[in-house]
């Protein structure tokens, strides 16, 4: 398959899903798709992220190698929102190594803090931030506190994203 070709052919959740049909779990197909995700042209790496998105959802252990770069590649200037949106996603699914905590804490506040991210980014945010909280007790306060700032200016989406972390908060410091 020329993956490139079959990414700019149509971007669907059907064209998505065949692809990542198409991948599955093995890591030499995941590997190129990968590389199209990290390093392709804009619009490549933009319809990249949905299979990758699939692909990780599947088989979360395919992603493993690529969260320090995938990290990295949400954070530069100009790329694409459905990136962002899509390893942040991915984030709240599976194992975070250890020496990717902090560096992974950071981005996450700064996307649950930005009126620019999208509701996605923040809801997906706050969902990671709640998995490390709850190994790092400290953050929890942090995390609540700029919840609670959001909240009387945020939407339906963010409040019940909000709520659900908050529930959860509560419920690990009344342990």
């Amino acid at each position: 398959m020329n993956l490139e070709e079959e990414i700019l052919r149509e971007h669907s959740r059907a064209q998505a899903e065949r692809i990542a049909r198409w991948v599955g779990g093995d890591r030499g197909r995941f590997a190129r798709l990968m590389k199209l995700f990290l390093k392709g042209e804009y619009r490549v790496t933009q319809r990249a992220a949905w299979p990758v998105g699939i692909c990780a959802e599947a088989h979360p252990a395919l992603v493993q190698p690529y969260l320090g770069k995938m990290i990295t590649r949400m954070q530069e200037t100009g790329v694409h929102e459905a990136v962002r949106r899509n390893v942040v996603r991915i984030l709240q699914d599976v194992e975070i190594p250890h020496r990717l905590l902090g560096r992974v804490a950071t981005v996450c506040f700064d996307y649950l803090a930005s009126a620019d991210s999208s509701i996605a980014v923040q809801s997906f945010s706050m969902t990671v931030l709640s998995r490390i909280a709850s190994a790092e007790p400290d953050l929890r306060r942090e995390l609540r506190l700029v919840i609670e700032q959001k909240l009387p200016f945020a939407g339906a989406g963010f409040r019940a994203c909000a709520r659900r972390v908050l529930e959860g908060i509560n419920r690990q410091v009344s342990k």
